[in-house]
């Protein structure tokens, strides 16, 4: 099945990553590719520990799409793309139990992956998780859970960074 959370508020990865924990848990390989974010996670260091979970390779450091130039943008989206593609090669083996594509709705919105791209990764036999901010109508449509995180209020609207172990 096809999980999706979204929204603008605080949650999104911490809920897919709960449940790479429990699939793990249960003796299930997991399989989890994270567009648009740096390694620096503390998710991803608990995570990586864990004989049974696959953290696909990303770079150390990213910069926001909207800081990219025309080459980085050209750039991370075939980095992204390739990411995507080695996801889904994982999730398509026999017995595979999850499939975690963290901010994937992001990364279509802004353009880094193509949408189809994306549908065609959701047809393995692995439950797939997709996270970020306003996922396409065609996610929407092949999703069977969707939980919108919505944000009433949160300390970077009164200028408080991201901070280690609760945001990162």
């Amino acid at each position: 099945m096809i999980h999706i959370y979204w929204g603008d508020g605080k949650g999104k990865t911490t809920a897919a990553m709960g449940l790479a924990l429990r699939m793990a848990g249960r003796g299930r390989p997991v399989a989890i590719a994270q567009f648009m974010k740096g390694q620096d996670s503390g998710e991803r260091a608990a995570l990586a520990q864990l004989p049974n979970v696959t953290l696909l390779d990303i770079p150390k450091e990213v910069k926001f799409s909207f800081a990219l130039t025309q080459e980085e943008f050209q750039a991370e989206a075939d980095r992204s793309l390739r990411l995507l593609e080695e996801a889904a090669a994982l999730a398509r083996q026999p017995g595979w139990g999850l499939l975690v594509l963290d901010e994937v709705c992001t990364a279509v919105e802004t353009g880094l992956l193509p949408l189809q791209a994306v549908l065609d990764c959701l047809d393995t036999p692995a439950e797939v998780v997709l996270t970020g901010h306003n996922p396409h109508p065609a996610l929407l449509d092949r999703a069977d859970y969707i939980t919108r995180m919505e944000k009433v209020r949160h300390p970077y609207d009164q200028g408080i960074s991201a901070r280690n172990g609760i945001e990162f």
